[in-house]
């Protein structure tokens, strides 16, 4: 059952490294939203090209706009860290108690 437990704590790194850099990602758009970038800009080319889906999805079900200030980036970090939180402890507690039991 080793071999499971591995997996598992496998599984749970990646996704923890990976949401933590998307996560990341949405904060350093947020950052430069502020500031009115570059359109042409390569980088900031690629930071909308990777947030602008998710945040889109979000901003059509909800909402976010409230004085001009657009709160849908918030909720994608909170989001985020909800998952980190809920799934990727839930994958490690598991995974130790396949590894103990």
């Amino acid at each position: 059952m080793f071999i499971l437990s591995n997996l598992l704590v496998a599984i749970a790194t990646v996704l923890h490294y990976g949401l933590n850099l998307y996560m990341w990602v949405f904060i350093i758009r947020a950052l430069i939203s502020w500031v009115n970038p570059d359109p042409y800009n390569p980088i900031v080319r690629f930071l909308y090209s990777i947030t602008d889906p998710v945040l889109y999805t979000i901003r059509r079900k909800i909402p976010v706009m409230f004085g001009g200030f657009d709160f849908s980036p918030l909720i994608v970090i909170m989001s985020i860290v909800f998952i980190q939180k809920f799934i990727v402890s839930s994958l490690f507690q598991i995974a130790g108690r396949i590894a103990t039991g």
